[in-house]
């Protein structure tokens, strides 16, 4: 049994000659629908893809689970990280502190979030030395107050790699 639909289809794509404004009418509105429909798979498989490549990169960056105290203050972090790391589902643990600073360089002032690492550590939770197009996190040592800028900050500081 052919759907109603479908009739009403045929019917007026498939006009007579003394209907050829309703034939060419119907090829239209077709055509549109196509490019359409076309134009929103293309669009949704590229938001997909985005918003994939976008959490991958914040995942990458920031954990997945962060552990801390009330006062900000994890005191004993190590056997924290211990117990953390006893869960089947944890594949690494990696100590931080993080606080807002303003850097400046010359009359440059710029605002940032300071993060505090262990280079060795932060390695197995995040990939952020992938992103890094100069030195590496192995180039941090502690005691020496290394520091890792992103390149905006960089540019907006006018500093370069080696500055101090």
């Amino acid at each position: 049994m052919v759907r109603y639909e479908l009739l009403v289809g045929l019917r007026y794509t498939r006009a007579k000659r003394r209907n050829r404004f309703i034939g060419i009418n119907s090829l239209v509105s077709m055509i549109g629908i196509f490019v359409g429909v076309w134009a929103l798979i293309v669009v949704l498989s590229v938001m997909n893809g985005f918003q994939k490549e976008v959490r991958t990169r914040i995942l990458g960056v920031a954990s997945h689970v962060q552990i801390s105290s009330i006062d900000n203050r994890l005191r004993d972090w190590r056997s924290v990280a211990a117990l953390a790391a006893q869960h089947p589902r944890v594949r690494a643990t990696a100590p931080f502190v993080q606080a807002q600073a303003m850097l400046a360089a010359g009359q440059a002032v710029r605002g940032a979030v300071v993060r505090g690492i262990l280079p060795e550590e932060e390695e197995k939770v995040a990939d952020i030395g992938q992103h890094m197009r100069s030195g590496s996190l192995a180039d941090l040592r502690p005691g020496e107050f290394g520091v890792i800028l992103g390149a905006d900050l960089a540019r907006g500081l006018g500093v370069l790699p080696g500055d101090k």
